[in-house]
């Protein structure tokens, strides 16, 4: 993927790619339309597609400037699904800034290690 993107990518954090995943970072929504257009289109000449049914976008206001409110992110003509939350290497990045979504899913995750090893860890016919 980086030797068929290498020419279309961005500085990082502007554009990341994590096995079959590519993040694309802007300031504005037509902005991301126009990356996304890039992608779509380089990728394509290439022979691959970019998946209409798994892209999601998601929107943080870091600053009460104006937004382009009206703009919808579009791939082709298919408006592409906003989303709250998004899950991504294992952390949960919330648009609002907040943590408290990642931090009851890493202690739910930690209980349920607990879980599985407390059966082996307080079973008194294991020997130590």
């Amino acid at each position: 993927m980086d030797v068929v993107s290498h020419h279309i990518q961005g500085e990082v954090p502007w554009c990341m790619l994590f096995a079959d995943n590519i993040v694309l970072i802007d300031e504005t929504r037509n902005g991301v339309n126009a990356r996304l257009e890039v992608w779509r289109q380089t990728l394509e000449y290439k022979g691959f597609k970019l998946s209409r049914t798994k892209t999601k976008y998601l929107e943080c206001k870091f600053s009460d400037g104006t937004y382009d409110a009206d703009v919808e992110v579009k791939l082709d003509a298919q408006v592409i699904p906003k989303r709250a939350t998004f899950k991504y290497l294992g952390s949960i990045i919330q648009d609002n800034w907040e943590i408290d979504e990642d931090i009851a899913h890493r202690i739910g995750a930690r209980w349920m290690k607990w879980r599985l090893a407390s059966d082996i860890l307080c079973d008194r016919n294991v020997p130590l």
